[in-house]
Protein backbone atom coordinates (compact mmCIF):
# COMPACT_ATOMS: atom_id res chain seq x y z
CA UNK A 1 0.00 0.00 0.00
CA UNK A 2 1.40 3.50 -1.20
CA UNK A 3 1.99 5.88 2.22
CA UNK A 4 -0.60 8.98 1.84
CA UNK A 5 1.41 12.12 1.79
CA UNK A 6 0.55 15.41 3.46
CA UNK A 7 -0.22 19.09 1.87
CA UNK A 8 0.06 21.29 4.45
CA UNK A 9 -2.76 24.47 3.23
CA UNK A 10 -1.67 28.07 4.51
CA UNK A 11 -4.81 30.34 3.61
CA UNK A 12 -7.05 32.14 5.65
CA UNK A 13 -10.57 31.89 3.67
CA UNK A 14 -12.30 28.84 5.27
CA UNK A 15 -14.48 28.35 1.92
CA UNK A 16 -10.63 27.63 0.15
CA UNK A 17 -9.35 25.71 2.54
CA UNK A 18 -12.42 23.17 2.95
CA UNK A 19 -13.18 22.84 -0.67
CA UNK A 20 -9.39 22.19 -1.90
CA UNK A 21 -9.03 19.81 1.40
CA UNK A 22 -12.07 17.94 0.39
CA UNK A 23 -10.71 17.71 -3.11
CA UNK A 24 -7.33 16.56 -2.27
CA UNK A 25 -9.12 13.50 0.37
CA UNK A 26 -10.49 12.61 -2.69
CA UNK A 27 -6.98 12.21 -4.61
CA UNK A 28 -6.07 10.12 -1.15
CA UNK A 29 -4.05 13.19 0.33
CA UNK A 30 -4.02 14.31 3.55
CA UNK A 31 -4.51 17.71 4.16
CA UNK A 32 -3.49 19.90 7.58
CA UNK A 33 -4.62 23.66 7.33
CA UNK A 34 -3.24 26.59 8.81
CA UNK A 35 -4.75 30.21 8.89
CA UNK A 36 -1.72 32.10 9.50
CA UNK A 37 2.16 32.65 9.57
CA UNK A 38 2.89 31.35 13.03
CA UNK A 39 0.76 28.59 12.98
CA UNK A 40 1.76 27.34 9.69
CA UNK A 41 5.84 27.52 10.72
CA UNK A 42 4.16 25.11 14.17
CA UNK A 43 2.35 22.27 12.13
CA UNK A 44 4.99 22.08 9.24
CA UNK A 45 7.41 20.98 12.09
CA UNK A 46 4.86 18.74 13.27
CA UNK A 47 3.39 17.12 10.29
CA UNK A 48 6.45 17.31 7.96
CA UNK A 49 4.35 18.23 4.87
CA UNK A 50 5.37 16.40 1.42
CA UNK A 51 3.96 19.92 -0.61
CA UNK A 52 2.56 23.07 0.86
CA UNK A 53 0.13 25.30 -0.92
CA UNK A 54 1.23 29.27 0.63
CA UNK A 55 -1.91 30.93 0.14
CA UNK A 56 -3.44 34.26 1.55
CA UNK A 57 -2.43 35.66 4.90
CA UNK A 58 -2.28 38.74 6.61
CA UNK A 59 -0.54 41.10 6.68
CA UNK A 60 1.10 41.94 3.57
CA UNK A 61 4.10 40.66 3.30
CA UNK A 62 3.26 37.65 5.41
CA UNK A 63 3.19 35.11 2.42
CA UNK A 64 6.45 36.07 1.22
CA UNK A 65 8.36 35.48 4.33
CA UNK A 66 6.72 32.39 5.17
CA UNK A 67 8.24 31.58 1.49
CA UNK A 68 11.13 32.28 2.52
CA UNK A 69 11.21 30.54 5.95
CA UNK A 70 10.42 27.05 3.97
CA UNK A 71 13.15 27.66 1.52
CA UNK A 72 15.46 28.85 4.00
CA UNK A 73 14.94 25.74 6.10
CA UNK A 74 17.09 22.58 5.04
CA UNK A 75 14.23 20.28 6.52
CA UNK A 76 11.72 22.08 3.72
CA UNK A 77 13.39 23.61 0.83
CA UNK A 78 13.09 20.88 -1.02
CA UNK A 79 9.42 20.19 -0.65
CA UNK A 80 7.34 21.76 -4.05
CA UNK A 81 5.60 25.01 -2.69
CA UNK A 82 2.54 26.18 -4.33
CA UNK A 83 2.01 30.05 -4.21
CA UNK A 84 -2.09 31.20 -4.33
CA UNK A 85 -2.07 34.79 -4.43
CA UNK A 86 -5.07 37.48 -3.75
CA UNK A 87 -6.93 38.83 -6.31
CA UNK A 88 -5.82 41.37 -8.29
CA UNK A 89 -7.50 44.15 -6.53
CA UNK A 90 -6.67 43.30 -3.17
CA UNK A 91 -2.91 43.09 -4.08
CA UNK A 92 -2.54 47.14 -2.52
CA UNK A 93 -3.05 45.87 0.77
CA UNK A 94 -2.65 41.87 0.88
CA UNK A 95 -0.61 40.66 -1.93
CA UNK A 96 2.86 39.75 -3.19
CA UNK A 97 4.99 42.84 -3.85
CA UNK A 98 6.32 43.04 -7.35
CA UNK A 99 10.08 42.62 -5.85
CA UNK A 100 8.48 40.03 -3.54
CA UNK A 101 7.78 37.76 -6.44
CA UNK A 102 10.87 38.16 -8.72
CA UNK A 103 12.59 36.48 -5.31
CA UNK A 104 9.63 33.54 -5.67
CA UNK A 105 10.71 29.61 -5.59
CA UNK A 106 7.72 28.18 -6.44
CA UNK A 107 6.75 24.87 -8.43
CA UNK A 108 3.60 27.18 -9.53
CA UNK A 109 2.21 30.55 -9.09
CA UNK A 110 -2.03 31.23 -8.66
CA UNK A 111 -3.94 34.10 -8.11
CA UNK A 112 -7.44 34.07 -6.95
CA UNK A 113 -9.60 33.08 -8.23
CA UNK A 114 -8.85 30.21 -8.89
CA UNK A 115 -10.18 26.52 -9.50
CA UNK A 116 -9.35 23.81 -7.04
CA UNK A 117 -8.68 21.45 -9.69
CA UNK A 118 -6.29 23.86 -10.89
CA UNK A 119 -4.20 23.58 -7.54
CA UNK A 120 -4.88 20.01 -6.62
CA UNK A 121 -4.07 19.61 -9.92
CA UNK A 122 -0.64 21.24 -9.53
CA UNK A 123 0.27 19.48 -5.86
CA UNK A 124 -0.20 15.97 -7.70
CA UNK A 125 2.28 17.28 -10.34
CA UNK A 126 4.73 18.92 -8.08
CA UNK A 127 4.53 15.54 -6.08
CA UNK A 128 5.34 13.33 -9.18
CA UNK A 129 8.13 15.01 -9.85
CA UNK A 130 9.84 15.13 -6.48
CA UNK A 131 9.06 11.36 -5.76
CA UNK A 132 11.46 10.60 -8.73
CA UNK A 133 14.38 13.04 -7.62
CA UNK A 134 16.89 11.26 -5.76
CA UNK A 135 18.18 13.50 -2.60
CA UNK A 136 21.95 13.38 -2.04
CA UNK A 137 24.35 14.77 0.41
CA UNK A 138 27.97 15.88 -0.59
CA UNK A 139 31.20 15.23 1.95
CA UNK A 140 34.21 16.44 1.11
CA UNK A 141 36.70 18.91 2.72
CA UNK A 142 37.70 20.35 -0.67
CA UNK A 143 35.76 23.58 -2.08
CA UNK A 144 36.69 22.39 -5.54
CA UNK A 145 35.35 18.77 -5.53
CA UNK A 146 31.95 19.89 -3.87
CA UNK A 147 31.66 22.54 -6.44
CA UNK A 148 32.73 20.01 -9.41
CA UNK A 149 29.98 17.37 -8.20
CA UNK A 150 27.05 19.97 -7.90
CA UNK A 151 28.10 21.59 -11.45
CA UNK A 152 27.78 17.75 -12.49
CA UNK A 153 24.84 16.93 -10.71
CA UNK A 154 22.81 19.79 -11.69
CA UNK A 155 22.52 19.08 -15.36
CA UNK A 156 20.14 16.04 -14.04
CA UNK A 157 16.63 16.84 -12.93
CA UNK A 158 15.98 13.31 -11.20
CA UNK A 159 18.71 14.33 -8.11
CA UNK A 160 19.19 17.22 -6.15
CA UNK A 161 21.99 18.47 -3.74
CA UNK A 162 20.57 19.23 -0.21
CA UNK A 163 23.37 19.57 1.53
CA UNK A 164 27.35 19.48 1.96
CA UNK A 165 29.97 18.60 4.51
CA UNK A 166 33.52 19.54 5.03
CA UNK A 167 34.02 16.76 7.12
CA UNK A 168 32.92 13.44 8.41
CA UNK A 169 31.62 14.66 11.75
CA UNK A 170 29.09 17.43 9.93
CA UNK A 171 28.82 14.75 7.19
CA UNK A 172 26.40 12.55 10.34
CA UNK A 173 25.13 15.44 11.55
CA UNK A 174 23.68 16.07 8.30
CA UNK A 175 22.72 13.02 7.54
CA UNK A 176 20.72 12.86 10.36
CA UNK A 177 19.02 15.92 9.52
CA UNK A 178 18.09 16.27 5.96
CA UNK A 179 17.77 12.05 5.59
CA UNK A 180 19.24 12.40 2.09
CA UNK A 181 19.20 9.04 -0.29
CA UNK A 182 23.12 8.94 -0.64
CA UNK A 183 25.45 10.43 0.77
CA UNK A 184 28.92 11.38 -1.35
CA UNK A 185 31.65 10.31 1.00
CA UNK A 186 35.24 11.32 0.85
CA UNK A 187 37.55 9.31 2.75
CA UNK A 188 40.38 11.82 3.97
CA UNK A 189 38.69 14.37 5.58
CA UNK A 190 39.41 16.36 9.05
CA UNK A 191 37.89 15.60 12.41
CA UNK A 192 36.44 11.88 11.33
CA UNK A 193 37.95 10.40 8.27
CA UNK A 194 35.29 9.06 5.77
CA UNK A 195 35.22 5.68 6.95
CA UNK A 196 33.72 6.22 10.29
CA UNK A 197 31.29 8.62 9.62
CA UNK A 198 30.17 6.40 6.84
CA UNK A 199 29.77 3.82 9.93
CA UNK A 200 27.61 5.95 12.22
CA UNK A 201 25.57 6.62 9.30
CA UNK A 202 24.95 3.26 8.66
CA UNK A 203 24.27 2.60 12.36
CA UNK A 204 21.43 5.18 12.12
CA UNK A 205 19.69 4.99 9.15
CA UNK A 206 18.93 1.70 7.16
CA UNK A 207 17.65 3.97 4.45
CA UNK A 208 21.04 6.18 3.45
CA UNK A 209 23.64 4.79 0.83
CA UNK A 210 26.83 5.54 1.03
CA UNK A 211 29.10 5.91 -1.76
CA UNK A 212 32.78 6.50 -1.36
CA UNK A 213 34.54 8.75 -3.48
CA UNK A 214 38.73 8.59 -2.99
CA UNK A 215 41.95 9.50 -4.61
CA UNK A 216 43.34 6.01 -3.57
CA UNK A 217 41.22 3.18 -5.16
CA UNK A 218 44.04 0.31 -3.83
CA UNK A 219 41.98 -3.23 -2.81
CA UNK A 220 42.53 -2.13 1.37
CA UNK A 221 40.20 0.97 0.74
CA UNK A 222 37.56 -0.46 -1.47
CA UNK A 223 37.55 -3.02 1.57
CA UNK A 224 37.48 -1.05 4.29
CA UNK A 225 34.70 1.18 2.48
CA UNK A 226 32.40 -2.19 2.32
CA UNK A 227 32.90 -2.89 5.41
CA UNK A 228 32.15 0.27 6.92
CA UNK A 229 28.83 -0.18 5.05
CA UNK A 230 29.40 1.68 1.76
CA UNK A 231 27.46 0.91 -1.05
CA UNK A 232 29.97 1.49 -3.95
CA UNK A 233 33.26 2.71 -4.14
CA UNK A 234 34.52 5.42 -7.64
CA UNK A 235 37.86 6.76 -7.98
CA UNK A 236 37.42 10.78 -8.43
CA UNK A 237 39.26 10.69 -11.46
CA UNK A 238 36.39 8.44 -12.88
CA UNK A 239 33.64 10.62 -10.86
CA UNK A 240 32.15 12.29 -13.88
CA UNK A 241 31.69 9.06 -16.05
CA UNK A 242 30.67 6.95 -13.30
CA UNK A 243 28.88 9.69 -10.76
CA UNK A 244 25.66 9.84 -12.13
CA UNK A 245 24.94 6.22 -12.96
CA UNK A 246 25.95 5.11 -9.62
CA UNK A 247 23.79 7.48 -7.88
CA UNK A 248 20.86 6.12 -9.96
CA UNK A 249 21.82 2.88 -8.99
CA UNK A 250 21.06 3.15 -5.31
CA UNK A 251 17.47 3.64 -6.35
Amino acid sequence: MTERQTVLIIDEERQFTEDLSHHLAEQSYDTVVAVDDEEARKLADVCDPDAVIVGTIRPRGAAFHLHRWFRGDPTFRDIPLIVVDVPPEKQLTRGWRRDEGMQMEAYEYFQKPVRIEAVADAVRRSLSVRRKRIRVLVADDHAMVREGIRALLSLHEDIVIVGEAVDGAEAVEKARDLSPDVVLMDIVMPHMNGLEATRQIRGRSATAQIVMLTQYDDDEYVAESTRAGARDFISKRDASSRLVETIRATE
